[in-house]
């Protein structure tokens, strides 16, 4: 039976604005952000963008996994943290916040946990900051070992052997390496680290009631962390029993996690998931490191008993296990001034804390000048404004028929939530768009979906936005059709990178892809550029009705039968192949020599 959980809190709402708040009082080299409590950064109170000359760190995600992420940012870890909302990626606007709070010449790279909502916030944030100037480089930490394989985009699960990719990230940082290097490290310590947990019991949210989910005298393997069923429910086993199992799971040759064999070198990290006493979690470490070396053959180097990364208050622990060679142990050793990685912390305290304020956006437009004076629109503006306003209305003209084929392989909203974009649109371009500069008009663009477009839609075009207006901006020369070409390979990288998409997978890139590879084809091929975009406007119609035949392997619509798939196209490669082949014609009228 479900009950009302009992939580030492005030307004379940305030609770991760409270948490900082009693964070920055209690460790004297941190601070946050002015524009808090909306803005939930946390970073080094010594640190600046125009003074910091090393690579910026920065990681985050929902809250109630404490101490991650705000408990380890300091000196030789993370430069910043970006808290969500409890168990909730944070916002875009917070991530570029602390991006352009601690980023200096050297850069900054992200370290996000695999987590679709994760991953394309913070990648939206990093394409934002790249269209501003910054250097910007991200790495996904999937260490989850308690499926097999997954199917799809989903991947392996970011769990607590992503704090030691930020312990070896901040260190290499520390060291004074490029963004590049430190990148390069953070990579390969993410792809040699495995984790798996149990729990002996649910968390529970505040202001929520406890779930009865895991009945007495039971055990769930395999969970994530945030309260998430796991792979199995089994009975409770000793402990001894527990630690074997995980172990054999991370170490399994058979689905190959981690590169570890016999004779590997490892660092052991037992991490309690919030309720669990310090007691158990020494003692399931006495446990693991004896079965390591006798029965896996590895030598033991580095073990970190604690709680790092919990799930609010579940009881259970998850162990994590790390390749180790001599660079990466000289990382973690390295010293630090975060708070809850296992050393002391120097430094008085302060009378007060006095927030440091939110830095301004270095972009050459503010996004709050959208709405600029009328201007005298040049033949480029014209066009511009004629493409715009006709793919909008196709989209709007699209609803009902994208909410139909939606209801069938989705939640059924796609046609609205696209109609609501395509009207903001047109709103913000009678405003009106900066319709001669061709770039700032794709930037605004991405500005007025952002901010109606809801779910990950709305992200991944506004990211489409973003990358497309970064690589325009490279090119002063201005609109031609090898400008939009590049542009639309650069925003379908970027939406595949972020979003995990790709050719095959049912998604609006299916209509995307073929059309920029087409368009690529006729130019070079010396077509007439009118034509050129007419065929590859053909090729994005093509590519959205072959989705019919394609395996469902992203969003809502893999999990619905192949046989229900196959009934309709996807709805989202339909819409992007409907403004695109709209753009195209309208262009072609408008451009082509009358006869």
């Amino acid at each position: 039976m479900a009950y009302q959980g009992k939580k030492l809190i005030g307004d379940p709402k305030d609770v991760v604005t409270e948490f900082i708040e009693g964070l920055v009082e209690t460790y004297p080299g941190l601070q946050y952000l002015d524009g808090f409590p909306q803005v939930k950064v946390v970073l080094r109170a010594d640190v600046g963008p125009r003074t910091y000359d090393k690579v910026a760190v920065i990681s985050g995600g929902g809250s109630g996994h404490e101490p991650a992420h705000a408990g380890f940012v300091g000196e030789g870890m993370l430069t910043a943290a970006i808290c969500g909302d409890v168990f909730a990626s944070p916002p875009v606007d917070s991530i570029l916040a602390g991006i352009r709070a601690v980023t200096g010449s050297m850069g900054c790279l992200l370290i996000v946990k695999n987590y679709t909502g994760d991953r394309l916030n913070f990648g939206l944030a990093a394409e934002q900051a790249k269209s501003e100037g910054y250097e910007v480089e991200m790495v996904i930490v999937g260490d989850d070992c308690a499926l097999p394989p997954p199917r799809g985009i989903a991947g392996r699960r970011g769990l607590a052997g992503t704090i030691l990719v930020h312990k070896v990230a901040g260190a290499a940082a520390a060291a004074g390496l490029s963004l590049s290097e430190v990148t390069a490290e953070a990579k390969y310590a993410a792809s040699v680290v495995g984790t798996m947990g149990v729990a002996l019991s649910v968390c529970t949210l505040p202001g929520q009631v406890t779930s009865d989910r895991l009945g007495s005298g039971k055990m769930e393997l395999g969970l994530g962390i945030h309260g998430e069923p796991g792979a199995a429910v089994a009975d409770l086993q000793p402990v001894d029993v527990v630690v074997s199992h995980i172990l054999r799971q991370i170490l399994s040759v058979e689905t190959q996690y981690v590169p570890i064999t016999r004779g590997s070198r490892v660092i052991l990290m037992i991490n309690g998931l919030g309720a669990t006493p310090i007691m158990e979690l020494m003692i399931a470490a006495g446990k693991a490191v004896p079965q390591l070396q006798l029965e896996h053959g590895v030598a033991v180097e580095r073990v970190y008993t604690g709680s790092f990364m919990t799930s609010l208050d579940m009881a259970g622990f998850s162990i994590t296990v790390m390749k180790a060679n001599p660079e990466i142990l000289q990382r973690l050793d390295a010293p630090t001034g975060a708070p809850n990685w296992p050393v002391g912390i120097d430094g008085k305290h302060p009378r007060a804390k006095i927030p440091v304020p939110v830095p301004p956006s270095i972009s050459t437009r503010n996004e709050e000048e959208v709405l600029a004076q009328p201007q005298e629109l040049s033949k480029q503006g014209h066009v511009l404004q004629a493409a715009i306003e006709a793919a909008a209305t196709a989209i709007i003209d699209l609803k009902d028929s994208l909410n139909e084929w939606d209801s069938k392989v989705g939640d059924g909203d796609c046609g609205s939530t696209m109609s609501r974009g395509a009207t903001a649109i047109l709103e913000d371009l009678r405003k009106c768009y900066p319709l001669n500069d061709a770039a700032e008009t794709v930037n605004e663009i991405g500005i007025s979906i952002r901010r109606v477009m809801g779910g990950t839609s709305g992200i991944l075009y506004d990211i489409f936005c973003k990358a497309a207006y970064a690589k325009m901006k490279q090119n002063p020369a201005g609109p031609s059709p090898s400008y939009w070409a590049s542009a639309l390979e650069a925003a379908i990288a970027a939406v595949s990178k972020y979003g995990g998409a790709s050719a095959g997978f049912r998604t609006m890139l299916d209509a995307l892809i073929p059309a920029a590879a087409d368009l690529k084809e006729k130019l070079e091929g010396g077509y007439d550029p009118l034509d050129a975009f007419i065929s590859s406007s053909e090729a994005a119609v093509r590519g959205a009705g072959s989705t019919k035949n394609m395996v469902p392997q992203a969003g809502r619509s893999s999990y619905v039968s192949r046989e229900i798939a196959r009934t309709v196209p996807d709805p989202g490669a339909v819409a992007a192949a409907t403004w695109y082949r709209t753009a195209a014609l309208t262009v072609k009228s408008l451009l082509a020599p009358q006869t």
